[in-house]
């Protein structure tokens, strides 16, 4: 009999915790969704009721209650309870986003002049280290500024490898915006988009056309530091221990041959090593560079075709296709960047390294000043191009500098044409544009 009764009333309390959790779990569920409707309708004040709650009693309902609880805070300007929906979603959440979550933070606290420059860089060296391609557009900036400054003098290679990391995070971001740009532009020409897809194409252009920012001032940045004075010591310094390392040898090469180091024996060095370590399209590619330069013509056509055929992804054949412009000229390099835009129709850079050939052909493109100014506006039409198609290729400073150096008025009306009539540039441009 009392077996019977232990066992009824084990039950019974089992019974009792389920119904008891089962109330409570609904209790979540309805807390949450009135949490969601206020916040939704801008009622912050009645949302912050419900999320102390689902803070308390059911953090782990989901993560949402964290992403939409941050804008809460944010716009009732609660640092106490921004706080909290932080420390609480990387308990309940730690890998979920978390890289996101910290960005946002600092995001937070840098608006509301809540922290020191160092507290700040703190919580954004955890994005970093998590994922930096989910860090906010200016965190990546923040965060690669903060590092240059303290390492610039004592730690280069810091600064280099913190680069390179945030440079192809961001590289990682731009590749896909252009990508989702580019079907809804499609869509956008044919007139099939949709009103939330012409929401998305809007966003996708403002975020690509911030991230170019980015890459531009972190440039601007490296520049004054990677000079080939201070890379080929460091790289002479660094190689044994890393010959057979294919990410440093890919970062070393790369920024040798972006600053122009070609010519020192070092790159030839770094780039038969690279290609002996990865066997890739990409250290071919460098190796083609380096047979040119030693005068093995066949050889690098070779080496060239080897590296392109090699090589599946179409962005990063169009990208080879441009390098290989890059080291032409005239008529031949135009025709090579056009080859690039086959294989990635919205490659802005591509656009822009054409605008760059007509602007430097501008004073042997015209027997006058009008005809030679005209020049400009060929480079004008490629640039504005690059513009629409990769928001975030960084075309602003080129559009601008174009647009000042077009014909003037006065000197349209001197040379007896019309605005908006046609005009035929010469030499090998061979471009009919619009006069302005």
């Amino acid at each position: 009999m009392k077996k019977i009764t232990y066992i009824l009333t084990g039950l019974f309390l089992f019974v009792a915790v389920v119904g008891a959790n089962a109330q409570a779990s609904q209790e979540c569920n309805i807390k949450y969704n009135l949490f969601k409707g206020d916040a939704n309708t801008g009622k912050s004040e009645e949302a912050k009721v419900n999320l102390e709650y689902l803070l308390q009693n059911c953090p782990k309902l989901s993560v949402n209650i964290y992403k939409i609880g941050a804008k809460v805070a944010g716009k009732l300007k609660d640092p106490v309870l921004a706080k909290k929906i932080y420390e609480t979603r990387l308990i309940n959440f730690p890998a979920k986003g978390a890289a996101k979550a910290h960005s946002d933070y600092a995001t937070y606290l840098v608006k509301n002049k809540l922290a020191t420059d160092a507290e700040i860089f703190v919580i954004l060296k955890k994005a970093y280290d998590i994922s930096p391609k989910d860090m906010g557009v200016k965190n990546i900036f923040r965060y690669f500024k903060s590092v240059t400054e303290e390492n610039k003098d004592t730690n280069p290679q810091k600064v280099f490898d913190t680069y390179d990391d945030v440079m192809e995070s961001v590289q990682v971001k731009l590749d896909g915006y252009s990508k989702k740009i580019t079907l809804l532009q499609e869509k956008d020409s044919l007139g099939t988009i949709g009103l939330k897809e012409a929401k998305r194409l809007k966003g996708y252009t403002i975020n690509s056309s911030a991230l170019g920012q980015v890459e531009g001032g972190l440039d601007a940045m490296i520049s004054k530091l990677a000079t080939c004075e201070r890379l080929i010591p460091i790289y002479t310094r660094d190689f044994e221990a890393n010959k057979t390392d294919g990410v440093w040898l890919k970062r070393a090469v790369s920024r040798m041959y972006n600053k122009g180091c070609q010519t020192d024996p070092l790159f030839e060095k770094l780039a038969n090593s690279y290609a002996e370590a990865t066997q890739s399209a990409d250290a071919y590619n460098f190796l083609a560079g380096v047979l040119v330069k030693n005068g093995d013509k066949r050889g690098a056509a070779e080496m060239k075709k080897k590296a392109f055929n090699l090589e599946t992804d179409p962005f990063k054949k169009a990208k080879y296709k441009l390098r290989e412009a890059q080291n032409a000229r005239g008529s031949r390099a135009r025709a090579l960047a056009y080859e690039a835009l086959r294989y990635n129709p919205n490659m802005g850079k591509a656009y822009l390294f054409i605008a760059s050939l007509y602007q430097k052909s501008a004073n042997s493109c015209g027997s006058d000043e009008f005809e030679k100014r005209m020049v400009y506006v060929a480079a004008l039409n490629k640039a504005l191009k690059a513009k629409k198609v990769d928001p975030g290729c960084g075309a602003g400073r080129y559009i601008s500098s174009y647009r000042k150096n077009m014909p003037s008025k006065k000197l349209i009306f001197q040379k007896g044409v019309s605005s908006g009539a046609s005009h035929k540039i010469g030499c090998w441009i061979g471009e009919t544009v619009r006069i302005p």
